[in-house]
């Protein structure tokens, strides 16, 4: 019975520690699929993949801000020249991450080149284990 008991209490604290040591792991997981997607958003905006760029944004924050076609061909007017980080912060719950960033855009008719400003929202969405961007697509045509 003692040795029962005492296998039972050993198993249990080799349980403890793997959680434990499952709870990092974890926790990189999830910020290594941050750093995935917001590879994919800034890649899609790089090459103009504006409408595969929309597939990143949250499906509320889509729903309830819809981009319509008039600006999917706006967003065809402009080349990207650059895509740069400015500064990162991640809350320490791992919830919500911020990127600012800077965007060269060249309009495709004028040749006309200036720079944007942009801040990246990112929220992990516990239901479906993913980040989503809830700040919308870029607008490129701030001051314009």
């Amino acid at each position: 019975m003692r040795l029962t008991k005492t296998l039972l209490l050993a198993v249990l604290a080799v349980l403890a520690l793997l959680l434990v040591a499952a709870a990092p792991a974890f926790a990189r997981g999830k910020m290594d699929q941050l750093q995935a997607n917001q590879y994919a958003w800034s890649g899609a905006i790089r090459w103009g993949d504006f409408e595969g760029a929309l597939s990143l944004i949250e499906p509320g924050y889509r729903e309830a801000h819809p981009v319509s076609d008039l600006e999917l061909k706006r967003y065809e007017q402009v080349q990207i020249t650059a895509y740069r980080e400015r500064n990162s912060s991640a809350d320490k719950k791992g919830g919500i991450a911020l990127r600012d960033i800077e965007i060269g855009v060249v309009n495709r008719h004028t040749q006309a080149e200036r720079t944007v400003r942009y801040r990246e929202e990112w929220r992990w969405d516990e239901a479906s284990k993913n980040w989503w961007l809830v700040s919308g697509m870029p607008d490129l045509w701030d001051g314009e």
